[in-house]
């Protein structure tokens, strides 16, 4: 057969619907990314504001260039057990047609959508940092954490050969690789980079709670290509994933309002919010193999086990400003193991049975699973992060602190005319000097603040 007749066969393998249906969850995976932005943007201070929200755009940017590059090819090029080869350097041969993990879509599409996961589990772990570490130390440790971390984690359950998903772990659309791995890389760089200054001496409120709600819709709905995409074409496991996604989220919010409520007698709209999230991570390695019913119960299940790490890390010295961990960390481990107990083959004959169905040994895999993540991702952080640190400075000064670090990183404002102070109540900008009370100067005494 020539090559023009070759490729006209390769093409139609590729089915029109499928990739109309991926292309649609690849740009809705996307507006995550603002959505975001927008979440943890008003959940800061307005001084941090836009730090804050270009955190989560600029991973999006070197991630996208590093996924190019390498980052796809490690993830899913063939290799070894646990990491994948260069065969697919600078995608190379990812073209139209079909490829080895989704024939029915063009193999360049697959790469597309893969790769806004790789640029917004980075851009998660960035609410751990906001408001302390600097930019660029920030984007580095992003681009390294992604290829020595996220690509490996990926090939381990997705790729080709990877060893957890020969061990027959099940992660539809990544709560292991995306939230488990991000919360706890979260939690590893707050107690690395240790508390801003302002923490346990006064309240750090949101600034902006309707940019939350804001921020907390756009999930939402991103969320639908993120899990509902993740069946890689339009068939009914995508439109089951689709209904647990949005069940898991709702049974989220019910269930962090009843904790509210029961602990404080009210409701608020952050905590809506939270629970929105917190439901919509629970699910996620579920969506494609449970029930709506299954999606309820996880949902409800993983809201107070968030809400308790949440309040747990509050009476803490642990500075995971929004809380990073106790929402992607937690709510990803209680997905992960509870897919193991409502996994069921009548949603998706490739998925298998979990526990209540007969199947107990589907939940001890996924225990391997998410205890081998953790481990994984905690080490290679700390290693990371002292890369970082051999480089540049990973953490602002104390004064850029109290001017707000959307100025002294950015030269920018959120809101000019802000009242901006330190704590003597004045005005203070970035040509002036910041006088600090002892206390302030001795956080670190190692010098450690600028590092």
């Amino acid at each position: 057969m020539t090559p023009l007749l070759l490729s006209q066969a390769a093409e139609a393998s590729i089915s029109a619907g499928d990739t109309a249906w991926v292309l649609v969850s690849t740009a809705l995976v996307l507006v995550m990314v603002p959505g975001l932005a927008f979440f943890y943007g008003g959940l800061v201070r307005g001084k941090s504001a836009l730090n804050t929200m270009l955190m989560s755009i600029g991973a999006l940017a070197v991630i996208t260039v590093q996924w190019v590059l390498v980052g796809y090819s490690l993830a899913f090029g063939e290799g070894t057990r646990w990491i994948g080869d260069f065969s697919f350097f600078g995608l190379m041969g990812v073209g139209a047609e079909g490829g080895p993990y989704a024939s029915g879509i063009p193999h360049v599409l697959f790469a597309a959508f893969q790769g806004m996961f790789a640029g917004i589990a980075v851009a998660l772990f960035s609410g751990a940092v906001v408001e302390r570490m600097r930019f660029t130390a920030y984007l580095l440790f992003g681009v390294l954490w992604s290829t020595f971390v996220y690509d490996p984690l990926a090939h381990w359950v997705w790729g080709e050969g990877g060893w957890l998903r020969e061990l027959g772990a099940l992660d539809f659309a990544g709560g292991t690789v995306v939230h488990i791995s991000a919360g706890v890389t979260a939690l590893v760089l707050a107690r690395q980079l240790g508390p801003r200054r302002d923490f346990g001496r006064m309240a750090t409120v949101p600034h902006n709670v309707p940019f939350t709600l804001l921020g907390a819709g756009l999930l939402w709905f991103g969320w639908f290509g993120f899990n509902a995409g993740s069946a890689l074409g339009a068939s009914g496991v995508a439109a089951n994933a689709l209904l647990t996604t949005h069940a898991g989220a709702a049974a989220g919010i019910v269930g962090w309002l009843v904790c509210e409520i029961w602990r404080s007698g009210r409701a608020t709209a952050v905590g809506a919010a939270t629970g929105a999230v917190v439901g919509l991570v629970a699910i996620t390695p579920a969506a494609g193999f449970v029930t709506p019913l299954g999606a309820l119960a996880i949902g409800a299940l993983s809201a107070p086990l968030s809400f308790l790490a949440l309040h747990a890390r509050a009476k803490s010295q642990l500075d995971d400003t929004l809380d990073v961990f106790a929402c992607h960390g937690v709510a990803g481990i209680s997905g992960a193991l509870l897919t193991g107990v409502f996994a069921t083959t009548t949603v998706n004959p490739d998925g298998a049975n979990g526990a209540l169905y007969g199947n107990v040994g589907l939940l001890w895999v996924q225990a391997v699973a998410v205890v081998a993540t953790m481990l994984f991702a905690a080490a290679a952080s700390v290693a990371i992060l002292a890369i970082v640190r051999a480089i540049m400075p990973a953490r602002v000064p104390v004064s850029a602190e109290v001017v707000g670090i959307d100025l002294s990183e950015h030269g920018e404002e959120a809101y000019h005319g802000s009242d901006l102070s330190d704590l003597t109540g004045k005005r203070v900008s970035l040509g002036e000097p910041v006088l600090l009370p002892a206390r302030d100067l001795a956080l670190e005494p190692s010098g450690a603040l600028g590092r």
